[in-house]
């Protein structure tokens, strides 16, 4: 038996911790401290998707439950990162909009994102990147059967 087994998903937990606190100080750093790290998850797929997404396209892509998605955005909205827009068509749907404050903190965003990408695969080679991956993809799958 590997002597490592029974230490693998402590080890994730703490990296997961370790990130968390990685961004945070990121976050501060470039004048962002009133964002949480979760917030960047709304950021990002709104950034990748042309800005404008309902909040359920937002709880798909980022893999959240909508109630957790709408105190995010709620927060990002009183912040004044993005705005709430119905949709004319069909008043149910509400679109999750990024404004210009929002729009305007994308490279900083992106710096954020590349310095904590650079920061966890030091010292990786892309082989090792590439199998990390998909050791814990299928780690992951392992409890999405449960």
């Amino acid at each position: 038996m590997n002597k490592y087994r029974n230490y693998i998903i402590g080890y994730i937990s703490r990296t997961r911790k370790k990130a968390q606190r990685f961004l945070e100080r990121e976050l501060k750093n470039h004048g962002l401290e009133e964002l949480i790290p979760s917030h960047g998850s709304i950021l990002s797929v709104l950034y990748e998707n042309g800005g404008k997404l309902t909040m359920k396209e937002i709880a798909d892509l980022i893999r959240r439950d909508k109630s957790t998605v709408t105190a995010l955005a709620n927060k990002l909205v009183k912040l004044g990162y993005i705005e709430k827009q119905k949709c004319e068509e069909d008043k149910r749907i509400t679109y999750i909009v990024l404004t210009e404050k929002g729009k305007s903190i994308k490279n900083k965003f992106d710096l954020i994102s590349k310095n904590l990408i650079d920061t966890a695969y030091k010292g990786f080679t892309e082989e090792e990147e590439d199998m990390l991956a998909k050791l814990l993809n299928k780690l992951n799958q392992n409890f999405s059967q449960k």
